[in-house]
């Protein structure tokens, strides 16, 4: 019976470097997450339980760190181009590397007005993500996104007109509380080779810095008929702004808050022009999709 698909590789690499200007007593600090898993010519290790082909996931541990080393990780684009590329050039049999990088954050602190030269703290949950994948022959493919960015708006955003039947109570709702964790993708152009990743460093950072903007700017100032209408308006933006990507994606769920009925006490007002307080809900919650691809010309 014949595989029809196999990739396997090591999750979870934990990695922290550290730059150490002497000049000026700076560090830079960068701690990621990486995965790597590969494709190629390892049917029989599957059906065959033959090992040959098996390039351990323990190897696969230590060449990122050994790449970490020998290689600069930021932008994390060009890092995780290098580390696929690798596993392509190194074993013949390995047609296809894919490697993801989860960038957390470490933000510098200030004292006393001043950045301190090797103190740092943890801004919140949200990452900067990377997935490059070399394949023999075709080039590498990259996709950058923002992850775990946690934003709300208490009006400004409404939802009506939507389809009504005998199984819906949704009640039309022309203003409420918005809230999402943002996942936004773009995907580049494919590279050549990862030649071709480092003539397109300086777009990196600022293609990330872009998308966060308008992903900021448009959640908080659009007066939303709905998350479907808004994240088509980014993802509109950022093509606009970065021509060398192919696609934007975004997944965004709707993380709701209810207003609390409390006229049972004493006839208290708490809802609709009234509210103040509300419950924030776990799930069920809504989860809205889309990508949006540029048009060829």
């Amino acid at each position: 019976m014949p595989l029809s698909a196999a990739r396997y590789g090591k999750d979870n690499i934990r990695v922290y470097k550290v730059h150490r200007d002497e000049s000026t007593g700076t560090h830079t600090v960068v701690e990621m997450t990486v995965c790597v898993l590969l494709e190629g010519d390892i049917d029989t290790s599957y059906t065959k339980a033959d090992n040959s082909v098996v390039v351990a996931t323990d190897t696969m541990k230590n060449t990122v760190y050994i790449m970490a080393k020998e290689n600069p990780v930021t932008p994390p684009e060009l890092f995780a181009s290098i580390v696929a590329n690798h596993f392509i050039e190194t074993y013949k049999h390995i047609h296809a590397a894919h490697v993801s990088v989860i960038t957390h954050r470490w933000t510098r602190m200030t004292l006393d007005g001043e950045p301190h030269p090797h103190s740092f703290f943890r801004d919140g949950a949200e990452t900067r993500n990377v997935e490059a994948t070399a394949t023999e022959g075709k080039g590498i493919s990259i996709r950058s996104a923002i992850s775990g960015l946690l934003v709300l708006k208490s009006t400004g955003s409404q939802f009506h007109s939507f389809v009504r039947n005998e199984y819906t109570t949704l009640p039309e709702v022309y203003d409420r509380i918005l809230s999402t964790e943002v996942d936004c993708g773009w995907t580049w152009n494919t590279f050549a080779d990862v030649k071709a990743v480092h003539v397109a460093i300086p777009g990196f950072d600022k293609a990330w810095e872009d998308a966060r903007n308008v992903t900021m700017k448009t959640f908080a100032t659009d007066s939303s008929a709905s998350v479907q209408n808004t994240m088509y308006k980014m993802c509109e933006q950022i093509l606009a702004l970065v021509p060398t990507v192919d696609s934007v994606d975004y997944s965004l769920p709707n993380k709701h808050y209810f207003e609390i009925d409390l006229s049972w006490h004493k006839g208290l007002k708490n809802t609709g022009k009234d509210a103040e307080v509300y419950a924030p809900q776990s799930n069920p919650n809504g989860l809205i999709k889309c990508t949006v691809t540029r048009e060829k010309k």
